[in-house]
């Protein structure tokens, strides 16, 4: 029930994908962009989800500018490498926070995989340390995800940032009713989420990106923006940005984290020299650590045989599912 690699028809430049066993109704879902080194982050992620006995795959939805050898060692480590076309915002001259988080509304095809029931979004910068396979039981109709931190330099622009509020915290700078008005509505970091998929709200996602002009957090305003209703905080367990380490240590148990998002700047594990502020933390130098070990493991390498006999194969097929084809176009760097 191995994933075989299946040369593409629509275009021979377009790469490999793999095709799966049968049809699933929950799977991990990552996005990558480029031709840099993220690959290394999604290739660590399904060597932790495989770690933690999760029977669920990970979807890797790539944008065509994903180089074929990138996509080959996806499929090599049983990733099902899912082709999509990039998103753009309607203006493109929008101070974003980062260049590259323009191409990040590509994101947003990802509503379109309704051959799933649920799928769990994860970054390419996030490792899962404990299963989490349960999150997809948790009741439809709600967006999940874990309520960011407003105490970075990356914020400096946003009012929370100025007065030292932060939603982690509210009680020690209390917002100021008075002269900013009601308090901004809970906000959620995007690197992580649960949701599900849908072709009406797809085209809905789309008709409203129209509408609503581009901010400097890309996607993740936007997102929030839109699921702002339907949002159920997750504990910081699920999705602990590194900043919660100096910023709100008091919230953080790293014997209980499930999930690490290496978004600080210089924490990423596979550039990491601990030169960057913060980065020479004991407790950083320990979670880079930790995900090198995953990465670095042959025993987590992908290997079809030895994983229909370690599983049951009930729920391994239904964890599997047809992968996609869509056309190709060219797209920019985001990596």
């Amino acid at each position: 029930m191995a994933p075989e690699l299946v040369k593409s028809v629509v275009d021979s430049s377009v790469g490999y994908t793999t095709k799966p066993a049968s049809q699933a109704r929950r799977a991990y879902v990552t996005f990558l962009a480029g031709n840099g080194d993220y690959v290394k982050g999604v290739v660590g992620l399904i060597k932790g989800l495989r770690k933690v006995k999760s029977v669920y795959p990970l979807i890797v939805a790539v944008l065509p500018d994903v180089p074929e050898d990138h996509r080959r060692i996806l499929v090599s480590q049983g990733c099902i490498v899912r082709e999509i076309e990039p998103i753009y915002p309607p203006q493109n001259n929008t101070q974003f926070a980062h260049a590259y988080y323009v191409i990040n509304y590509s994101k947003l095809r990802i509503w379109e995989f309704v051959e799933y029931e649920k799928l769990i979004y994860l970054d390419g910068d996030i490792q899962v340390y404990e299963n989490i396979d349960h999150l997809f039981d948790l009741p439809n109709g709600y967006f999940y995800a874990v309520m960011d931190c407003f105490c970075e330099a990356s914020w400096s622009k946003t009012p929370q940032y100025k007065i030292g509020y932060c939603q982690q915290c509210p009680d020690k700078v209390q917002w100021p009713t008075a002269e900013l008005g009601p308090p901004p509505s809970l906000y959620f970091n995007a690197g992580f989420f649960v949701y599900e998929p849908s072709i009406p709200t797809y085209h809905d996602l789309l008709k409203t990106l129209k509408e609503v002009p581009p901010t400097s957090f890309a996607e993740q305003d936007f997102l929030n923006m839109y699921f702002n209703d339907k949002f159920k905080p997750l504990p910081i367990d699920y999705n602990l940005v590194l900043a919660f380490l100096w910023r709100h240590p008091e919230k953080v148990d790293l014997n209980k984290v499930k999930v690490v998002h290496y978004c600080a700047a210089g924490s990423k594990p596979w550039r990491y020299t601990g030169e960057e502020e913060n980065m020479d933390r004991e407790d950083i130098k320990m979670l880079v650590k930790k995900w090198w070990d995953i990465y670095q493991d042959p025993s987590l390498d992908y290997n079809p045989a030895a994983e229909a006999t370690a599983i049951d194969m009930k729920p391994f097929k239904e964890a599997l599912s047809k992968a996609g084809f869509v056309n190709y176009v060219t797209a920019p760097s985001a990596a």
